[in-house]
């Protein structure tokens, strides 16, 4: 059986970008697999909203972010990518991290360079750690994979932010060098800086397109033709679930009924999982 690792590893083996959108719990993931994504990246800044109503700004803790990546992988067959922040500690910290994330069914672990506790990657307050413990982090990451841990390492780093686009390259080429498979360079800020990624780095890239965010919002075609990899919708699932709960329970409180608003109740007893519950029923019902 082919684990998650390989088949993260088979589309993007695939010619052309990979477009997906992020998950933040095992409905949300289901969702994205049912609309035919072929991976899902889980955001750390949409599970710390869902799970604790907190801000991503490292308030949230390794095991609640494996516990929630267990329930996520579990839930589909496509691969999915994890958010790992900084590691949650040293570069000890990182090969536990690597490595909890694997046991937890993820394809993919994505590491940052920022210092703890992190902040979202399009808001104000980011710091870096230095290059030396930035590339320790990555040594970590890529030793954890390489003594068995089954699982792409995703290096990020937020240097653009603090200390402009040519520190940013520098430390994704040293990331690349020291053996990540994907390389992240978060908030550029012109498709300028976009293109300069690409033609620079020499390993896969990754492309963070947050509406309102630090970077222009491109199509997957002209990111393509620009030379990503992969590109992520972050808060697009998230931000339309607000809406759509916000304006629901708006109609409810009215004394409305949001009929029009609602999934049919019959497809939502499917998604989550009904009808395949009452097929195992009737298969061992009366032992």
């Amino acid at each position: 059986m082919t684990s998650s690792a390989g088949r993260l590893r088979a589309v993007f083996a695939e010619p052309g970008i990979r477009v997906t959108a992020c998950c933040f719990d095992a409905l949300s993931a289901r969702l994205i697999e049912r609309a035919g994504f072929p991976l899902s990246f889980m955001s750390g800044f949409a599970v710390s909203a869902v799970r604790l109503g907190l801000p991503d700004t490292g308030l949230i803790s390794f095991a609640e972010m494996a516990d929630q990546g267990r329930n996520i992988c579990a839930a589909v067959d496509i691969p999915v990518i994890g958010d790992g922040d900084t590691g949650y500690g040293n570069a000890i910290n990182v090969k536990r991290t690597v490595d909890g994330y694997r046991r937890a069914g993820f394809a993919g672990v994505m590491l940052e360079d920022q210092v703890s506790p992190k902040r979202c990657g399009h808001t104000r307050g980011k710091q870096v750690v230095d290059r030396g413990e930035a590339l320790a982090r990555v040594r970590a990451a890529v030793d954890a994979r390489d003594e068995g841990d089954d699982i792409l390492i995703v290096a990020r780093t937020d240097a653009r932010g603090t200390d402009g686009i040519d520190e940013a390259i520098w430390r994704a080429q040293a990331f690349a060098d020291f053996g990540a498979d994907i390389t992240f360079v978060e908030a550029p800020s012109d498709e300028m800086e976009l293109a300069r990624i690409c033609k620079e780095i020499p390993t896969p890239q990754m492309a963070n397109m947050v509406h309102q965010g630090l970077t222009p919002v491109l199509s997957p075609q002209r990111l393509e033709e620009l030379g990503f990899k992969l590109a992520i919708y972050p808060f697009t699932p998230l931000a339309a679930a607000i809406k759509a709960m916000s304006e629901a329970l708006a109609a409810l409180a009215e004394g409305r009924q949001p009929v029009e608003m609602m999934t049919d109740f019959g497809e939502l007893c499917e998604i989550v999982g009904f009808d395949d519950y009452y097929a195992a029923e009737d298969r061992y019902l009366g032992g």
